[in-house]
């Protein structure tokens, strides 16, 4: 055929010669259409296949020409093109942060008892993990990182509702950790990673990693089948298999933004379907303290039920009159706006806030009754008793397991393993006691709370009474003396006075506060002998330390005024510091003693009895110039009533000597019409049977 002259092939050139492939697809069609007319079906069967067999030969011409001119021209074409910066400095900080994870990534094995994983905190050895991990392991356990060296590790802290615990390695004091990120920033969409042990893998310790995106936050995953409760956690996608539990789920800078725990798994077997969830790092953060303190530490309750209402609005359905919530004036059919600092506008947004904060915390609660806003302080009890979590730790709660959402397994409760004989590496670094994981390392942070504070007041050996005078917030004068025989305040309504050397609850003068003078005798005696001179003192861990709710003990408000004259301030959660807490029990009171991360004393808070508000007592910091580290001032709270707020011009501490005339001095309030020293410290309420946060209360309350 005379037009095939028209397209050549030069096998020594790779090329193909004119005509351009438009003439030849519209020579093709020439020759196919052409020849039709007229013939039968075979003929032009015949035909149509030749030429598909033709066009299927000159198309393989041109694949092989375009991969030679691609192997000439391509290496050329990319090394003359340059890469973004920007391209690649995500890919180094990619890398960087995947490394920086899988260091802090921990293989713990228990030997017959399997193992999982976790992530070191700390430089000194503090790794977090899940209860449901170093349960059946007992006390001690071996960790392994991905340097390849195995380390011997202790027990720490339990939170067994959370599913959290602590452990320690050992060996050394400059372990490689991850910082815990705000896990409040996490969104939806985020990049993300997990560094763990799945399936027990990491023979070697060099931890599996798995990326994803964060594809929901704040959920709520409750109890299946045991008493893990997964409040406020991070759903991923990155794969969360059996072994990844108790490991590190990082964010793109290598920030541990939760520890994995739980995650859905296909009927046939125990792999990830793409649906795991991660305890927030936030939650972590607010039960640290506690865990580090060696404690048992359990979850907070409201001690109301919730309900949501048919307009939507989220309100109270039940509320125990023994609950701190009731005594500061919660009531039935109240609607909740906000705990802690976060707004409530479901059933589920409250659990979430509540199985993030440990009990004993106090938090803001504001609520609204018939249109009017209203802010609290609420102290939260605790879900179990103490002797409720000891059972559990020691796995024997298997008949009282909640129900689990349907498809999603039981897990089997496992037997803790019995306490064997230590290794010659964690000698010394275990002591059992009731209500506590491991008490020494209770004493061990008990201890360093004590030397910040020796170290922060700088006060003069065996000094004698202390004397505190200056004015009070009307610019009334107050002049107050402490010895360790008795306790004096002068105030414009009269003179009172305590005996220091007896029971602290038989005399809360002065009336009305709850207690103050008992509890500065109390201030004196941590500050002069420390911990040791108080009785039975423990580190309880870290607590925020929140402004007043209300301005001198109002409460209802209108919503434009919600904001303004003492309101709560910003806290953890939401902001507020978090301050070392020394629970002691001195004198037939308790009390509780917040210290700052300098060693101040920043609050006191007295019970005479359990069921009795506390008095409370809130330092200002220390002036400049102040050699002492005593404070400037201080501000006194009892059942959301200010007591008065005292601004210090002068402290002296005399020699140790008896005050002139103390003999001399009243027993008791001198002021007309008080009440009797004992009823102005009681409570509203006298069927609490334990401290708040104790976890010896009453529960009923499901929020």
């Amino acid at each position: 055929m005379s037009g095939a002259t028209h397209l050549t092939h030069d096998r020594t050139m790779n090329r193909i010669s004119p005509p351009s492939l438009h003439r030849f697809v519209e020579w093709r069609w020439a020759v196919w259409l052409a020849p039709l007319a007229g013939q039968g079906p075979s003929v032009v069967h015949r035909m149509v296949v030749k030429e598909i067999m033709q066009l299927m030969h000159v198309m393989q011409i041109m694949a092989m020409v375009l991969l030679a001119v691609l192997w000439e021209t391509g290496p050329r074409a990319l090394s003359a093109a340059e890469v973004p910066p920007a391209v690649l400095g995500a890919e180094r900080q990619r890398v960087a942060a995947i490394d920086k994870g899988a260091q802090a990534a921990v293989a713990i094995f228990a030997g017959e008892a399997g193992g999982g994983s976790g992530v070191l905190v700390s430089p000194d050895g503090y790794a977090l993990t899940n209860f449901h991990v170093v349960q059946p392991a007992g006390v001690a356990m071996k960790c392994g990182l991905s340097d390849g060296n195995l380390y011997d590790a202790v027990l720490v802290g339990l939170d067994p509702t959370g599913d959290v615990a602590l452990v320690k390695l050992v060996g050394r004091d400059d372990f490689p950790f991850a910082e815990l990120a705000d896990s409040d920033l996490v969104e939806v969409g985020d990049f993300c990673f997990a560094a763990g042990n799945p399936f027990l893998l990491a023979t070697d310790f060099r931890p599996s990693i798995s990326a994803g995106i964060v594809s929901g936050t704040r959920r709520y995953q409750f109890p299946a089948g045991t008493i893990l409760e997964y409040a406020d956690c991070l759903q991923v996608d990155a794969a969360i298999n059996p072994g990844n539990s108790g490991g590190g789920l990082f964010d793109a800078d290598g920030r541990v933004i939760g520890v994995n725990g739980r995650a859905s798994f296909e009927k046939r077997g125990r792999v990830n379907v793409g649906v795991g969830y991660a305890i927030s790092s936030n939650q972590l953060r607010q039960f640290l303290g506690c865990l580090k303190g060696g404690r048992l530490v359990d979850h907070a309750t409201l001690g109301a039920t919730v309900a949501t209402a048919a307009d939507g609005r989220v309100v109270v359905s039940d509320i125990l009159e023994s609950s701190d919530a009731y005594r500061r004036g919660l009531r039935y059919d109240d609607e909740i706006v906000s705990l802690a600092g976060r707004p409530v506008r479901t059933v589920n947004a409250l659990k979430n806030i509540l199985g993030t904060v440990p009990a004993g915390w106090k938090v803001p609660l504001a609520y609204r009754r018939s249109g009017r806003h209203r802010e609290i302080l609420v102290r939260l009890s605790g879900v179990h008793s103490s002797g409720e979590l000891a059972r559990i730790v020691a796995g024997g709660e298997e008949g009282q397991q909640a129900e689990g959402p349907p498809g999603d397994p039981a897990q089997p409760a496992q037997k803790r393993k019995e306490v064997a004989e230590i290794p010659e590496a964690l000698r010394g670094m275990y002591e059992a006691r009731n209500g506590f994981t491991n008490f020494h390392f209770n004493a061990v942070e008990r201890d360093r709370v004590a030397a910040n504070v020796a170290t922060h007041y700088r006060l003069p050996k065996d000094n004698g009474p202390w004397t505190i005078s200056g004015r009070l917030a009307d610019g009334e004068p107050f002049r107050i003396e402490i010895s360790d025989r008795r306790a004096i305040i002068d105030l414009p309504t009269g003179t009172t006075s305590i005996d220091a050397t007896g029971e602290l609850d038989t005399n809360l003068s002065p009336p009305g506060s709850g207690g103050l003078l008992a509890a500065l005798v109390v201030w004196r005696r941590l500050l002069r002998e420390g911990p040791a001179a108080l009785g039975r003192t423990t580190y309880w861990g870290t607590a925020p330390l929140w402004e007043s709710a209300t301005k001198d003990g109002g409460g209802d408000r209108g919503d434009a005024d919600a904001a303004v004259d003492g309101g709560i301030a910003p806290g953890t959660p939401g902001g507020s510091p978090l301050a070392d807490v020394l629970d002691t029990a001195a004198a037939a009171v308790e009390a509780r003693i917040m210290v700052g991360a300098d060693g101040a004393i920043v609050g006191i808070e007295l019970w005479p009895t359990p069921d009795a508000d506390p008095c409370e007592i809130r330092f200002s910091p220390a002036p400049g110039g102040e050699a002492s580290g005593m404070p400037a001032g201080f501000e006194v709270r009892h059942a959301d009533r200010l007591f008065g707020r005292f601004r210090i011009d002068e402290t002296m501490l005399q020699d140790d000597t008896a005050l002139p005339d103390e003999t001399a001095l009243p027993e008791g309030p001198e002021v007309p019409g008080a009440d009797p020293p004992a009823a102005a410290g009681r409570g509203e309420s006298a069927d609490r049977a334990a401290l708040p946060g104790s976890g010896h209360g009453e529960n009923r309350g499901t929020a």
